[in-house]
């Protein structure tokens, strides 16, 4: 039995993160638990202490229950280094897909990203392996590729 797993991506503010991945992945915001307003309400419930409950949304679930839950988790310190992981999103339709097509998903996802707040880093063009891609960072500068 395969173990479910969620995804921790630290942060300064969750709730910046949580709409732009929202976007990117097309995850929703999981609702309450039964009986309580917002997760806030939830959290102080179960006694989480009020210096570490964020101001909004702070995690995003597969509307189909398919891939792992997000939590953006609020840290002090700010990104420092570049990341040890990151999200592919496969946005091109993978090789089954001419390597034209491919360019043509994955750039014009690129322009969708950068428009709700990341950044392209760098274009992989390396058409000898018939691989095409581009790396872009969130709005918190954590890097993820398109391919």
């Amino acid at each position: 039995m395969a173990t479910r797993i969620q995804i921790t991506i630290d942060c300064a503010d969750p709730a910046l993160l949580t709409r732009f991945w929202a976007t990117a992945l097309g995850y929703v915001v999981p609702d309450p638990p039964a009986g309580f307003d917002d997760w806030t309400a939830y959290w102080r419930s179960v006694g989480v202490p009020e210096d570490e409950l964020g101001d909004g949304d702070d995690s995003l679930v597969d509307p189909d229950g398919v891939g792992p839950k997000l939590w953006f988790q609020p840290v002090p310190e700010g990104k420092v280094v570049k990341n040890r992981l990151h999200l592919d999103l496969d946005v091109g339709g993978g090789r089954d897909v001419s390597l034209e097509t491919r360019k043509q998903r994955v750039d014009a996802e690129a322009r969708r990203l950068a428009a709700a707040g990341a950044s392209t880093l760098r274009v992989l063009d390396t058409e000898a392996i018939d691989h095409y891609a581009v790396v872009m960072a969130d709005p918190e500068a954590n890097e993820f590729c398109l391919h």
